[in-house]
């Protein structure tokens, strides 16, 4: 038996935009653990093996920040603190259940479109 495949990617946007910056950022002083706190909870569970956390440069949802991506299943996370993370892991990870009170407004992350359907959107 070979090592099995993750069962989840955690995909959470560590930008920081530098002090002065018009936009907000999903890294600053309050927030720069939260990787880190995503990471010790999945290994502290013992799920590291089969979640893996991954960290990433902006995902072009900076007013809703802090965020994460839940892959499977294309669920986007906003609003990120400690506490919703454990909820998160416990109840979307574990029970497969989607938190539905931290999922980002539909408004900021409608359903996706084709690369070629963009194309065309772009007179290409």
């Amino acid at each position: 038996m070979g090592i099995p495949q993750p069962a989840f990617y955690i995909f959470k946007c560590e930008q920081s935009s530098p002090p002065g910056m018009p936009k907000p950022s999903c890294v600053n002083p309050q927030t720069q653990d939260l990787f880190q706190h995503l990471a010790q909870t999945l290994m502290q569970k013992g799920l590291i093996a089969t979640v893996q956390p991954i960290r990433t440069s902006c995902m072009n949802r900076c007013n809703a920040g802090p965020i994460m991506l839940v892959e499977p299943g294309h669920v986007m996370y906003a609003g990120l603190t400690k506490e919703k993370i454990n909820e998160i892991i416990d109840r979307h990870i574990i029970g497969g259940e989607v938190v539905q009170e931290y999922v980002i407004p539909s408004e900021l992350w409608d359903a996706p479109i084709t690369p070629a359907d963009m194309m065309k959107q772009m007179g290409r």
